[in-house]
């Protein structure tokens, strides 16, 4: 590639960053308002209602991001006609989107039970966000394929800012769990609307052939299993917290979590918009690229909280949780890991790789096996650390083996034809 040619793609990609680094900075500051504002509105005791709710929500939202990552993937990867491809792809998300809002507006009386929410319909809404929930990962997979970073930084904002406003509105008047619920159903339609008018001009309709169909359905079942793993691997020490630790200390443990989820995606704009590049092989160095950009900001967040444990105390939850104080760094540090760890399952996704990454199933074992045999926070944290540790080296090498590139060089010379 010619210098030129370089330094246009660079700027583009940093364009492209900042866009989805921006949008991205939104939807979680108005989703986290959100969370705040419920907390504050509803009370310790309705707030669980809802808490529990948007909880499974985020389960359900696993089916999203591997549509996402199935959509963005094979266009990306090239060799297909787009005609014929987007088509299917929107047949996909409608079809996926119909099964798993029907299967859970099925299970609502189960939803109901295992939640304690005393409230049928408020446990139908997960059913029924789910159906917009999942179309927008369609959506967003498609902008993401085609790289069209401002369109998708616009969907992000729309998943956000109007669940606080209009979330906030409906609680203000009506401080009841459910109508927090029918806030995050009705508002995402919103992001819905817009995927649709940035996507216009492609006159899209649900393809009809079934061949190419099955393939993608087989590719989102390894995908969506892919993140699931990757979720239950990032969640499943507080689970474990809360059977070998005391009350006290399990909720220390879980208050250094926040600090570690927002290291985890802090960096995730960057996953965004290295995906389509890893899918295309446009560039094979994308990957080794992400991943020292993934862990430069995490070691950025794990020296500011390291020299500024006071501040980082005041984000997880203030002077009730000084006891934590101390480990707070060692918490950035979990965070950094995960995030290596979502960055090494996306690029084997976008490579196409599925058995590398069942390793999560038994790294998720692993956590729950030694995790039980600890006391302490600080056995708890070394357990999931190491265990996250050697997941990111072993699914690294499975990478570089993927592509036959070593971590930073250059691609193999090709052979000569005949």
């Amino acid at each position: 590639m010619a210098p030129a040619a370089r330094k246009s793609s660079a700027a583009a990609k940093l364009r492209g960053g900042g866009a989805v680094a921006a949008g991205m900075f939104v939807l979680n500051l108005t989703t986290y308002g959100f969370t705040i504002a419920a907390a504050h509105i509803l009370g310790p005791d309705d707030y669980g209602a809802l808490a529990a709710w948007m909880n499974l929500l985020l389960v359900v939202n696993v089916g999203a991001l591997g549509l996402q990552a199935t959509t963005a993937r094979r266009l990306s990867a090239g060799g297909h006609d787009l005609g014929e491809l987007e088509p299917q792809l929107v047949r996909l998300a409608l079809i996926s989107a119909l099964v798993i809002g029907v299967l859970l507006v099925a299970l609502s009386p189960l939803i109901n039970a295992a939640l304690q929410l005393d409230d049928l319909l408020m446990a139908a809404l997960i059913g029924l966000s789910a159906v917009p929930l999942t179309l927008v990962g369609g959506l967003l997979g498609i902008l993401q394929g085609e790289r069209r970073w401002g369109a998708l930084s616009a969907v992000q904002i729309c998943i956000g800012a109007p669940r606080l406003v209009v979330g906030l509105a409906l609680l203000l008047w009506r401080p009841d769990p459910r109508w927090g619920a029918i806030a995050v159903t009705v508002t995402l339609l919103v992001p819905v609307v817009v995927g649709l008018y940035a996507l216009r001009d492609r006159h899209l309709r649900p393809g009809r052939e079934g061949g190419s169909l099955r393939s993608l359905v087989i590719e989102l079942g390894h995908n969506s299993q892919a993140l699931l793993a990757f979720f239950a691997v990032s969640n499943v020490d507080l689970i474990v917290a809360r059977h070998v630790l005391d009350d006290h200390d399990a909720g220390l443990y879980a208050a250094g979590l926040i600090l570690a989820k927002a290291v985890l995606f802090l960096p995730q704009f960057v996953t965004v918009v290295a995906f389509p590049a890893m899918a295309s092989g446009d560039s094979p160095r994308t990957f080794a690229q992400a991943v020292g950009a993934v862990v430069g900001l995490g070691a950025l967040a794990t020296l500011g909280t390291a020299l500024l444990p006071g501040l980082a105390l005041v984000f997880v939850g203030g002077s009730a949780y000084d006891d934590v104080r101390s480990q707070l760094w060692t918490f950035a540090v979990l965070g950094t890991l995960l995030a290596c760890l979502m960055m090494t399952v996306y690029g084997l996704l976008a490579r196409g790789g599925q058995r590398s990454v069942y390793l999560t199933w038994v790294a998720l074992v692993a956590i729950i096996g030694f995790g039980l045999t600890v006391s302490s926070i600080s056995g708890l944290l070394t357990v999931v650390i190491a265990v996250d540790a050697v997941l990111v080296v072993v699914l690294l090498v499975a990478h570089q083996r993927s592509v036959g590139v070593p971590l930073g060089g250059s691609p193999p010379p090709a052979l000569p034809a005949g």
